[in-house]
């Protein structure tokens, strides 16, 4: 759904939502689409990166989000979004997040190219679980699989053929229906992928990764998921990522 129109229905769906209160930390493409889209909807939206406040002017100004440190997003009342590189997790700040009672979003993803290697990762653990030890609270699964540019451009109204589904895995009911609540919003679908375990699911180089798929295929794709697989998926997806983790100089024209 494009941002004219979330503003075109936001005057008519508020008064049947709340606005809410989300700190996104990370300004790269996720996190500068769902500024525009959340700001769009009417939320109250801070904004963060590890390059400080000064660096998100123009992008504050563009969607009416405010540019906020990392402490500043991560103290959000309601929704905090982490959309950084697996390897930053560890140095987000442990205490605020502990302490926060807010729905925290993880839409992360391990590629060891561009994060070193995360032995707790390597021997098996979901990458989200990951994420949720090294901030010391549970988490939700969600936005990991879909390019910022179909996030951006494929929302549509609900019943509309060929509407995208988004997968969401997490521990906590309450907080997945925040989240669920957020994509249908945004004009997606979405869908209860299971338990914070089960987010392996929707890792690189899955069956449900980055397709676009509708309900009944996002359903069929999770459960075409091997466990088996795990490592020869990740390796895969990781070696196709990889020209876009290397500096720029070294890319290819």
């Amino acid at each position: 759904m494009t941002l004219r129109r979330l503003r075109s229905v936001h005057s008519s769906r508020q008064t049947k939502r709340n606005v809410m209160d989300i700190g996104i930390i990370g300004s790269g493409h996720i996190g500068g689409t769902l500024a525009r889209q959340l700001t769009a909807l009417g939320h109250r939206v801070s904004i963060a990166n590890s390059r400080g406040p000064a660096s998100l002017a123009a992008l504050a100004a563009e969607t009416g989000a405010t540019a906020a440190t990392v402490e500043q997003a991560a103290r959000a009342h309601d929704v905090v979004i982490v959309t950084i590189p697996q390897k930053a997790v560890s140095e987000l700040p442990r205490h605020v997040f502990a302490a926060a009672s807010a729905v925290v979003v993880d839409t992360g993803n391990y590629y060891p190219s561009r994060d070193g290697r995360i032995a707790e990762i390597d021997g098996g653990l979901a990458e989200s679980q990951w994420v949720a030890q090294m901030l010391g609270r549970p988490v939700v699964k969600a936005f990991n699989n879909i390019v910022a540019n179909s996030l951006a451009t494929r929302g549509v109204p609900a019943g509309t053929p060929g509407r995208v589904c988004l997968p969401v895995a997490g521990d906590d009911v309450r907080a997945k229906q925040v989240v669920l609540g957020l994509i249908e919003a945004l004009g997606f679908d979405g869908l209860d992928a299971g338990t914070l375990a089960d987010s392996w699911r929707q890792q690189p180089g899955t069956p449900a990764y980055c397709h676009d798929l509708g309900t009944a295929g996002l359903k069929a794709a999770l459960a075409q998921a091997d466990a088996g697989k795990i490592a020869h998926s990740r390796a895969e997806a990781d070696e196709a990522a990889r020209p876009y983790f290397a500096p720029t100089s070294a890319r290819s024209t």
